[in-house]
């Protein structure tokens, strides 16, 4: 018998939470032919996996590599940590879908977060998820799934404006969300920290969950840390209005009040899981971090014209707790103040923190991107990232930002970090458990049927690693560092790494639920 790829010699995770177990695995086409003993057969390409582990490709259910996913370096981070599927269109905001406008203004608000497309054919607007997702579909290395950003959607219908949805506004956002899904959509994503979404209530959420049909209503809640409670409120409301599923995106903070929050929901029957990242600091728009909720963020000029005006006089003098925590990530036109805190940029221009912040915002016009300390940073901080992990409904997730020069290395190490540190060091995971929460959980549920185990018919997305020297490398300082101990992967049958490099095929497809 002949297969097109045959691993052999390793011992296979295969996403099912059966410990690993030796056997080969055969690839025909795109598809799993086989895993057992596959002794005497021949294959146009055969990998030695001896003394590593053969696992499904992992699924990273939050990341920002909306435009970042062309980029080849981009694919090299996420490959080299066994990552073979992006799911984008987090937090409420992406290109699709919308008019020119719509797509300019996502582009614009969320450069910090989501980069800018450069493809001619993807940036000039309208776009529609259709067009979206063939842009994606074989010219990258890994896999896509898309989520419908209910902020850009609500942008396309309403603009700024922070007003009530009138029940056509609602019609019309609920005919681009019906025909979003109708185009390969894996759910409904909403960033209620953001603009517009913040002026969205939980009635208006509800109602663009209906047409969901099992897909997840992903989101950022409106409130996190010591006000989860708030957001999680409200997360059960629009479960228990919609009948939704429900994902809460990077659920971080003290675990003695996140986890029971979480155990409520489930008590009240909701559908719930959530994401988390191993790392205790965030990385967002300066903007939302340091502006009033009275400051219009969506309407750039008028942002710009308060924050130049003496409006926030009063405002400034309240963070100056808040400077030392915040290091700057993305600064275009201000690129000597990356990897610098807003306190030792200001030293360095001479001014007072909250002026250099003002500048910031104003000369980036609001483009700034910060990566942001948690109150929380320490031995209790990394005890709460463990007690979250462990829970049976948390899948992984890195919220990788590529943007900027010096990022969050959430993006270059989150899925190495969980298998080095929690699984080999910590023992917060078994290897067997890793491989559930970090593929056959999420490959669920996005309804992607046919991922995330390593069975007969199933795709053959494969990761081959070493259980001994797996781990991340990227810190703080030197946030893009590659991570190490995985050297081979499989997307769709095709080998997009070898050796720790790309190949340069580019089989990833955008996955549609099945």
């Amino acid at each position: 018998m002949t297969f097109d790829v045959v691993i052999s010699g390793g011992r296979v995770l295969d996403g099912t939470g059966a410990p690993p177990y030796r056997a080969d695995l055969a690839i025909s086409g795109d598809r799993v032919a086989a895993v057992g003993r596959l002794d005497g057969v021949r294959a146009g390409t055969v990998i030695d996996a001896s003394g590593r582990l053969v696992a499904p490709g992992f699924v990273d259910c939050h990341a920002h590599g909306d435009a970042a996913v062309f980029d080849a370096g981009v694919q090299q981070a996420a490959l080299r940590q066994g990552v073979t599927t992006f799911v984008l269109g987090q937090d409420g905001l992406s290109f699709a879908p919308g008019s020119a406008e719509t797509v300019a203004y996502a582009s614009r608000y969320f450069a910090a977060v989501n980069g800018a497309l450069t493809d001619g054919a993807l940036t000039d607007g309208p776009l529609s998820v259709a067009d979206l997702l063939a842009g994606y579909d074989r010219a990258v290395a890994l896999n896509t799934a898309y989520l419908l950003p209910h902020g850009t959607i609500r942008y396309d219908v309403m603009g700024p404006s922070p007003d009530r949805a009138a029940p056509g506004d609602l019609a019309k956002m609920l005919r681009h969300v019906e025909r979003g899904l109708s185009e390969g959509a894996v759910g409904l994503s909403s960033g209620l920290e953001y603009l517009p979404a913040r002026y969205a209530d939980a009635e208006e959420l509800a109602a663009l969950c209906a047409p969901l049909k099992g897909l997840p209503y992903v989101t950022h809640m409106r409130a996190y840390g010591e006000r989860a409670g708030v957001g999680m409120a409200e997360v059960v409301e629009i479960a228990e209005r919609s009948g939704a599923a429900v994902h809460v995106s990077h659920l971080h903070g003290p675990a003695g009040v996140l986890l029971p929050l979480v155990e409520e929901a489930l008590a009240k029957g909701v559908d719930l899981s959530f994401d988390t990242y191993p790392y205790l600091r965030g990385n967002t728009i300066l903007a939302m971090v340091v502006l009033p909720p009275s400051v219009p963020g969506a309407d750039t000029d008028a942002a710009l014209e308060m924050i130049a005006s003496d409006a926030l006089e009063e405002w400034w003098p309240g963070q100056s707790a808040l400077w030392p925590r915040l290091t700057v990530s993305h600064a275009p036109g201000m690129e000597w103040a990356e990897g610098l805190t807003i306190v030792a940029g200001a030293e360095r221009a001479g001014a007072e923190p909250a002026a250099f912040c003002r500048r910031l915002l104003t000369e980036t016009r609001l483009e700034a991107g910060v990566v942001v300390a948690r109150p929380d940073e320490g031995s209790e901080g990394e005890e709460s990232v463990r007690r979250m992990l462990r829970h049976p409904s948390q899948t992984g997730g890195s919220d990788g930002i590529y943007v900027g020069g010096h990022p969050h290395p959430r993006g270059f190490g989150a899925f190495a970090r969980f298998l080095g540190r929690h699984v080999r060091e910590l023992g917060d995971w078994t290897w067997e458990q890793a491989v559930t929460h970090l593929s056959a959980h999420p490959a669920r549920r996005f309804g992607l049927s046919d991922r995330g185990l390593l069975r007969r018919g199933f795709a053959a997305d494969v990761v081959v690693f070493d259980p001994a020297t797996v781990g991340d490398l990227a810190t703080y300082p030197a946030p893009r560092t590659l991570a190490e101990g995985i050297d081979d992967v499989l997307v769709s049958g095709v080998r997009v790494l070898a050796g720790g490099e790309l190949t340069g095929a580019t089989p990833g497809r955008a996955l549609r639920p099945s």
